[in-house]
Order: structure tokens, then C-alpha cells, then sequence
């Protein structure tokens, strides 16, 4: 049986909740890739030149360094040549996370807010052991917070403070109205607009509020971007949780508070199935993958989708 997570109510979220998922970011493996930012860093780039990684040899060219001359390769050839290395560069590394209205639903362990609050935390504790620097736009129908990437621990904690006090805004708000139903949407085209080629780019979502119109923004940002999506779902939305034949289920959809029969819950299955594919096959079309989170069991639980 899961249990919750350390310093977790599964509704709230607390500063001392999200660092504690650093301890999950440790048990990630390192993912060795190249980078393209213009900053020196802890990622190997495609760029030759000075830096800690032989890359290799070639015939010595006016204006190189003579320090990185081969003397054992001059002397064998007759030719002087000269050592190149793999820069390292860094990579920054950016976390769009939706805490739209829809993420509020739990029906087992956590809201799925708080599920993607700690993935979003984790991706970020893990940039931090990289050596990368971390931003972040955190979006839902009321605000967008825009966090700059910033370097170590910075980075880390100004994420944490954004996502605690953007998620108890939103539960303090959550009977007021619909606000903007296009955020998402202008979320897409905000991150295409501030996110540096070479950056690695993080979308954490329940897919709600995704449409096809955020596949324009979304393929200028992958021209120069590394793209990795995270669908959060929630075993009652899944359909994965055994209900009685009398069911009555209360829910709220756009604002609306319903209850459903069965064959209602049918009905809202199948719309909630029918967002999930269309987000897939959004990503699909980018070429991106999409990885499922569940807010059913502790992230702990599932850091293999992670690896």
C-alpha cells in the first residue's frame, strides 16, 4: 500500500515537501548528452575546442594554440598536429508545468497538482546535479510565473517557492471563474519565445488544456529544443478503480458540478480518454515522447518511467 510522501498531505504543498524530493533525484541515473548553450557547464557540447574531453587530432592550422600540440603525433609524422577537445557547455534546462484547475482531482493518493508539483521538483533537483541552470513557467488559467534559469541551488529553490505559492493560489481560488482558457496555448508561445537553443525543456501536463493550436508554438520551440512530455493521470480518470453498479458520482467539469450514473461515468471516461489520446498524439507529431505519471502511487513508486 502506498503511503504518502515525507512532509505530504497529498492536498497541500509545503518548501520542506518539494527539497525532500531531492532524495528521489539522486536516484536517477546520470544521462550523458551534448549540449549546445554558449556557457560553460557540466554538459559535453558539439563544438570543439578547449575543454577537459580529448576529441581528437588533426594537422596543427594557423592560429591554434601550440599548447595543444601532439609533440608523440608531430614527431612519428613529420607533420605538426595539434589536440581538440569537446567543450563543456552548459544546458539549461526549463520546466513548463500546467496547475490548471483540472489538476486538482485526486481520488486515491495525491491531487494530481501535487503529483506534478513533486515531478516537476525532482526534473528540477536532477538539473541541479548536472550542473545545469533551472527555469521554469508555471501556468494555469489565472497567471503565468516565469522563472529565469538561474545556476545551483538558486534555480532549485526560486522553482519551489513558485510552485508552492502558485498551488495555494489555486486552491484558494479554485470556486471562483474559469479565468483564460487559452493559457496553455500562451504558455506554448511565451516558452518558444524565451527558451535558448540547446535547452532541454520539460512539459508536465494532464492534457486538458492542450489543443491543436499548440502545436505551432510547440514545433518552433522543438526546432532548437530538446522536448520530454509527462501526462499526470488519476486512476479514477483512467477508469482503473472498481465502482458499484449504483454509482453516484459527483464531479466538477468547466466549472459544472454533475453527479454521474454509470453509464454517465462512461460517457465522462471516455471524454477524459479522448483528451489523453489527443495530447499523445500531439507529442507524437513532434516527436516527442510522452511518459504517463499516476497520482494513484507515490512518484517514488514510478521513478523507473523517469530513468
Amino acid at each position: 500500500m502506498n503511503k504518502l510522501p515525507l512532509f505530504a498531505d497529498g492536498i497541500h504543498l509545503s518548501e520542506k515537501e518539494l527539497l525532500a524530493t531531492q532524495d528521489l533525484a539522486r536516484a536517477l541515473p546520470d544521462r550523458p548528452s551534448r549540449a549546445r548553450a554558449t556557457q560553460a557547464g557540466h554538459r559535453a557540447s558539439i563544438i570543439k575546442g578547449r575543454g577537459m574531453e580529448f576529441a581528437e587530432v588533426r594537422h596543427y592550422q594557423q592560429g591554434d594554440d601550440i599548447r595543444t600540440i601532439d609533440w608523440r603525433v608531430t614527431a612519428r609524422t613529420g607533420k605538426t598536429h595539434t589536440k581538440l577537445f569537446v567543450e563543456e557547455r552548459e544546458r539549461p534546462v526549463i520546466i513548463l508545468l500546467d496547475l490548471s484547475h483540472s489538476l486538482y482531482f485526486g481520488s486515491s493518493l495525491l491531487l494530481q497538482a501535487v503529483q506534478a508539483a513533486h515531478l516537476a521538483s525532482t526534473l528540477g533537483w536532477q538539473a541541479v546535479r548536472h550542473g545545469d541552470r533551472l527555469g521554469a513557467l508555471i501556468a494555469c488559467e489565472h497567471e503565468h510565473l516565469e522563472l529565469k534559469p538561474r545556476s545551483r541551488h538558486t534555480g532549485i529553490l526560486q522553482l519551489i517557492q513558485g510552485i508552492c505559492r502558485t498551488h495555494s493560489h489555486q486552491l484558494n481560488n479554485f470556486s471562483k471563474g474559469s479565468g483564460d482558457g487559452q493559457h496553455w496555448l500562451r504558455a506554448c508561445q511565451r516558452l518558444a519565445r524565451i527558451a535558448k537553443p540547446g535547452s532541454l525543456v520539460w512539459l508536465i501536463t494532464d492534457g486538458s488544456a492542450v489543443n491543436a493550436d499548440c502545436l505551432a508554438p510547440l514545433s518552433a520551440l522543438k526546432r532548437h529544443c530538446e522536448l520530454g512530455a509527462f501526462l499526470l493521470t488519476d486512476p479514477l480518470r483512467s477508469g482503473e478503480l472498481p465502482l458499484p453498479a449504483d454509482i453516484q458520482l459527483p464531479v466538477r467539469e468547466a466549472g459544472v458540478d454533475t453527479v454521474l450514473d454509470r453509464a454517465g461515468y462512461h460517457n465522462w471516461l471516455a471524454r477524459e480518454a479522448q483528451r489523453r489520446d489527443e495530447f499523445c498524439r500531439l507529442m507524437t507529431s513532434l516527436g516527442v515522447q510522452t511518459r504517463s505519471i499516476s497520482a494513484g502511487n507515490t512518484l517514488q513508486s514510478q521513478l523507473e518511467v523517469l530513468r
